[in-house]
C-alpha cells in the first residue's frame, strides 16, 4: 500500500499557466537566438527550458510563433531607453548626443543578427500583424527618447528634435551595418560631429585660419 508521503511525492507537479509557460519558453529561446541563431532547433529550445519538446506547441502553435516572439523579447528597446534617460541632463548637447549614439550602436551592433532575421520573419505574409506594429513601436520609442534627450536644445538647431533623432538612428544604423562589411568605425563623438557640423569647411573664424568641422 502506498503511504501518504509516497503519495505526496509522486504527485505530479501543477502545470504552468500558458501565459508563464509561454513566457518561461522564450526567456529559453532568447540566449539561442544568439548563440545559434533563428535554425534553433525547437529540440534544443525544450532541453534549454526543461521540457517536453511536445510542451512548446501547448502553448506555440508552431515554431516560427515561438521564433517571433522571441526576436521581439530579445529587441524590446527597454534596457536602451532606460540608458538613455540615465544621460546626465546638465551636460551640453554633443556629450549628451554621443553617450546616446554609443548607446544605440551598441544595440545595434549586440543584435545586427537578430534584427536582419526579425525584418525577414516578421514581415512575412504569415506573420502576425501585432508583430510588426511591436518592431514599429520599438523604433519609434528609441526615436521619441532621442527627441527628449534634444529638446532641450532645440534653439540651436535648424531641423526639429524628432528630425535629428531620426537622423542620428540612420548614422548608427550605417555605422552598424556598413554596406561593405567594414570592421572600423566612428565613434559616437565623431557621429555627433557629423550630424551636427557636417563635412564642409566653415568660413574664416576671427584667426583669419578657415575651420574644419
Amino acid at each position: 500500500m502506498t503511504s501518504p508521503r509516497e503519495h505526496v511525492r509522486r504527485r505530479r507537479v501543477p502545470a504552468m499557466a500558458p501565459d508563464d509557460r509561454r513566457a518561461a519558453l522564450i526567456a529559453a529561446t532568447v540566449p539561442l537566438l544568439h548563440e545559434i541563431g533563428v535554425d534553433v532547433s525547437t529540440r534544443q529550445i525544450a532541453r534549454a527550458a526543461g521540457v517536453a519538446e511536445g510542451t512548446i506547441f501547448g502553448v506555440f502553435p508552431d515554431k516560427q510563433s515561438l521564433i517571433v516572439a522571441s526576436l521581439l523579447q530579445a529587441l524590446d528597446p527597454q534596457h536602451t531607453l532606460d540608458a538613455i534617460a540615465a544621460i546626465d541632463a546638465g551636460a551640453d548637447l554633443r556629450h549628451r548626443l554621443a553617450r546616446a549614439a554609443e548607446l544605440i550602436h551598441g544595440r545595434f551592433t549586440e543584435n545586427a543578427q537578430l534584427m536582419t532575421a526579425a525584418r525577414k520573419l516578421v514581415l512575412a505574409a504569415a506573420a502576425p500583424p501585432e508583430a510588426a506594429a511591436r518592431m514599429a513601436s520599438a523604433r519609434e520609442r528609441l526615436q521619441a527618447a532621442l527627441a527628449q534627450l534634444i529638446a532641450p536644445d532645440a534653439a540651436l538647431l535648424r531641423r526639429s528634435p524628432g528630425d535629428v533623432a531620426q537622423l542620428l538612428l540612420l548614422f548608427c544604423g550605417a555605422n552598424s551595418y556598413g554596406p561593405f562589411g567594414d570592421p572600423s568605425r566612428f565613434e559616437g563623438a565623431e557621429l555627433v560631429s557629423l550630424l551636427l557640423d557636417g563635412l564642409l569647411v566653415r568660413s574664416e573664424s576671427t584667426t583669419g585660419v578657415p575651420e574644419r568641422c
